[in-house]
């Protein structure tokens, strides 16, 4: 375990100690392109991220590969190299995007090549468990097509999630530590050495993650762009793969009792095609989501609106901040969830518990549909939007107790530093918000919130 956080550290202190001077190196280059009409920034923001992630990444590997116990990984399988390979070809791709805005389907085939090159150097699935029956054995073109399947799909998905500050470095951050508690307990507890690579490349992951993070947190200084987003959805897909279609059922059966009960006991988080609905539940949805939007309004799959998840909770009156964090929440709840299920799949305690969790999460969700009100004498304890309506001298009172000049009122008798005028309590009373003034990070504080107008079609995602 120490030599993973060893390796989590320095692979998080390298991409945060670059991200600086790539950010520098994005602004000369002219990687800094004006904002769209879907973007939820309101200035031009450097792209390139993925470039310290990258060599973060590189740095990962490098140390790993000197370390006593996990020198082993690399000496035992070609894995960590096949990783390596297909990271650099989708990196570059990603680059050449984020500078020149390359076409979707271009991407779409280096996305493939860098699966293809992945799958040739050993990097595959080769047989799948399948509850009640065992596990499968695959052909190489099945292999090969599930994998660049699922390599493709994880991807694509952690892609599109990449619309708000923070949002798809913390999601995968959170796929990953699930992801690594995983791999962990399977090669650590049973002992099961081929376990060891997916652990090391989910401790990585979540050092480029972690090491971004605070170049990338609402507002943010930097993007990853698509060299970040589709890199860290290769690594996330390549330990999905490794875990998944390169450990022996059987081996699991010296523990579970049979092979049957090992592959059942661990279904939530160990069928391929199931993987990326569990671990990155989110995004997978999203990316569904957006492609029978897109599909039905006769546009291309790969056409950019602003129906994402994301987008959605914005239009409803959630803010920047407000909305990562629920974003964060749903993750962590389906990631862990999964997790918990498949250490004890018969505890009702874990399936209680994720449905208690969910509760509060559609709570959350739905906040700002409500306007509570708090009681007469918690008036002052709690924020503007959320205290009775009173009327005020010189202003009409409008929706949710915010108050509107009068026409007869003067200019000179509007509020000024949110003190209410003709009131004898302005020196210590600030008043409400107008309505539909937006707040700190675009939150509106009180009132109608603002909507999202704009879906249409533009451009490429960031």
């Amino acid at each position: 375990m120490r030599e993973y956080l060893l390796t989590l550290c320095i692979t998080a202190a390298v991409t945060y100690l670059l991200t600086g001077p790539v950010r520098k190196f994005a602004i000369v280059a002219g990687a800094m392109p004006e904002v769209r009409a879907r973007d939820v920034h309101r200035e031009p923001t450097p792209r390139l991220g993925g470039i310290a992630m990258f060599f973060g990444l590189c740095a990962g590997l490098l140390v790993a590969d000197h370390l006593t116990n996990l020198n082993e990984v690399f000496a035992n399988s070609n894995e960590p190299r096949a990783l390596l390979s297909g990271a650099a070809l989708i990196w570059l791709i990603g680059v050449l995007d984020d500078k020149f805005e390359i076409d979707a389907l271009i991407k779409l085939g280096g996305q493939m090549i860098a699966a293809a090159i992945m799958v040739v150097q050993g990097l595959t699935i080769l047989w799948l468990p399948i509850p009640g029956v065992g596990s499968v054995a695959l052909t190489q073109w099945q292999g090969t097509l599930l994998t660049v399947a699922l390599v493709v799909i994880t991807i694509n998905a952690v892609n599109f999630v990449d619309g708000l500050d923070g949002l798809a470095a913390g999601m995968v951050c959170i796929a990953a530590a699930a992801f690594f508690l995983y791999a962990y307990r399977i090669w650590y507890s049973y002992g099961i050495e081929a376990a060891a690579p997916a652990t090391l490349f989910a401790s990585i992951l979540m050092g480029m993650c972690l090491g971004f993070l605070p170049h990338n947190m609402h507002p943010a200084r930097i993007f990853m762009g698509d060299s970040g987003s589709m890199l860290i959805g290769l690594v996330l897909a390549a330990g999905a793969i490794s875990v998944t279609g390169q450990i022996d059922p059987d081996a699991l059966s010296l523990f579970a009792g049979s092979e049957k009960a090992a592959v059942h006991q661990t279904v939530p988080v160990y069928i391929p095609l199931l993987l990326p609905l569990t671990i990155i539940a989110v995004p997978a949805a999203d990316l569904v989501l957006a492609i029978v939007r897109r599909t039905w309004a006769g546009q291309s799959p790969f056409a950019a609106d602003r129906g994402h998840l994301h987008h959605r909770l914005l239009e409803i009156g959630h803010s920047h901040s407000r909305a990562v964090l629920i974003m964060y929440f749903w993750s962590a709840l389906i990631a862990f969830g999964a997790l918990a299920y498949s250490v004890n799949s018969a505890s009702m305690w874990i399936v209680l518990g994720v449905v208690f969790l969910s509760a509060i999460g559609l709570v959350l969700l739905l906040l700002p549909r409500f306007t509570p009100r708090a009681p007469r004498w918690a008036q002052y304890l709690v924020p503007p939007r959320y205290r009775r309506g009173r009327a005020v001298r010189g202003g009409v009172e409008g929706v949710d107790g915010a108050v509107a000049p009068n026409a007869s009122s003067p200019a000179g008798s509007s509020a000024v530093n949110g003190e209410r005028p003709g009131s004898d309590e302005a020196d210590r009373t600030p008043a409400p918000v107008v309505a539909g003034v937006s707040g700190v990070n675009g939150a509106t504080a009180v009132g109608a919130r603002s909507r999202l107008l704009n879906r249409g079609k533009a451009g490429t995602s960031r």
